[in-house]
């Protein structure tokens, strides 16, 4: 496809065919969602506008903060990464790759369900939007087709087991059951990323960080040569995925120039759902699931909150914390939203480099 819309200048490209390497289509990739989310920001920005002139629904129960400060600023914000990722994803990624499909059917599907559930919001003027139990029955119907699809793409030994990081010849067999256990892990990530989803800015770059380290895990492991050197379980074909997650770095960063306090426009479940699956299903791909709690460790420690606390609350009638997700708990003790945003990226920068750590390289 490329070639043909250089024109003139394809033979020349041909003849660097510089198209068959994953790196350098994984910077076009990056740069090419860059530049489509910049340019059509705003354009989208206004079209999401024009059916919700009131904004995003404002929890009322939320940081009284929220109702002055984010009153008004749309939603669904996810269009604009999706729209980007995949028109990216369709230019440089090699197509005839049996990984990239169910990437790319997790992160559109999640986005769907969460496209859904910010429609409903935003046109009944409420923050329930789609159930949660139809919400999870329709991750899961997604994640799992997606799983049995890894199932038939991984090599032998690796299709049914999940990998211990540092421990290399660690494998915990799971047999039949594990593609519920990757359903779990695509499921887990997409609804982690959700619940971090509170503040401007707050998600979009420990996505990046997370997608940064997984493009390096992918290309490394789909290298017969690294993977062999690093004692890493090689996946043949995993490493065009590096393509996909930096397609995702480029259209986040793009969008974070939007996002960026004060935001205008929120990413939603649009986007935050998407990105969580796509994460998870990447990890999936190259065997690093338990990796991916590390470097996604923020996440994680965002989803445990709300479940400390609406298990403590149930129990005792208390609260663990002023409020759930952890975020909002800073913020009612006075943090000033910036103040919190910037160091909950430290934190996701660090634990992304512990991540990488696990690699043991050598």
């Amino acid at each position: 496809m490329i070639p043909l819309l250089l024109g003139p200048f394809a033979e020349e490209f041909i003849l660097f065919n510089l198209t068959r390497y994953i790196t350098f289509r994984a910077g076009a990739a990056c740069m090419t969602a860059l530049v489509l989310t910049l340019v059509f920001g705003r354009p989208i920005i206004a079209w999401l506008r024009t059916f919700q002139p009131a904004g995003q629904p404002i929890r009322e129960d939320g940081p009284q903060s929220h109702l002055l400060t984010k009153k008004g600023t749309p939603t669904m914000g996810g269009v604009l990464i999706l729209f980007s990722l995949t028109l990216s994803f369709l230019l440089w990624a090699d197509l005839r790759n049996g990984f990239v499909w169910p990437v790319m059917l997790v992160t559109l599907g999640y986005g769907a369900i969460g496209f859904m559930d910010d429609w409903l919001k935003v046109t009944k003027r409420n923050t329930k939007g789609v159930s949660g139990r139809q919400k999870l029955i329709a991750q899961g119907l997604i994640g799992l087709g997606a799983a049995i699809w890894f199932c038939m793409l991984l090599p032998a030994g690796l299709e049914d087991t999940l990998a211990v990081p540092i421990f290399k010849q660690v494998l915990i067999p799971f047999g039949i059951l594990f593609p519920l256990v990757a359903m779990f892990v695509m499921m887990g990530a997409s609804n982690a990323v959700n619940l971090t989803d509170g503040l401007d800015g707050l998600a979009i770059v420990p996505v990046m960080i997370a997608a940064a380290v997984f493009a390096l895990i992918a290309y490394l492991v789909g290298n017969r040569i690294f993977a062999d050197h690093l004692q890493l379980h090689g996946v043949p074909g995993a490493g065009e995925l590096a393509v996909i997650c930096s397609a995702l770095i480029g259209a986040s960063l793009g969008f974070l120039w939007f996002n960026a306090p004060p935001a205008a426009v929120f990413m939603g479940d649009t986007g935050s759902l998407s990105l969580g699956g796509a994460l998870g299903a990447v990890a999936v791909a190259t065997k690093h699931e338990i990796v991916l709690a590390i470097v996604g460790g923020l996440f994680v420690v965002e989803t445990l909150s709300v479940m400390i606390q609406v298990f403590w609350f149930k129990r005792t009638g208390r609260r663990v914390f002023l409020m759930a997700p952890l975020h909002h708990h800073f913020e009612k003790k006075g943090w000033a939203e910036p103040t919190i945003v910037i160091r909950f990226w430290i934190i996701a920068m660090v634990l992304g480099l512990v991540g990488l750590s696990t690699l043991k390289i050598r």
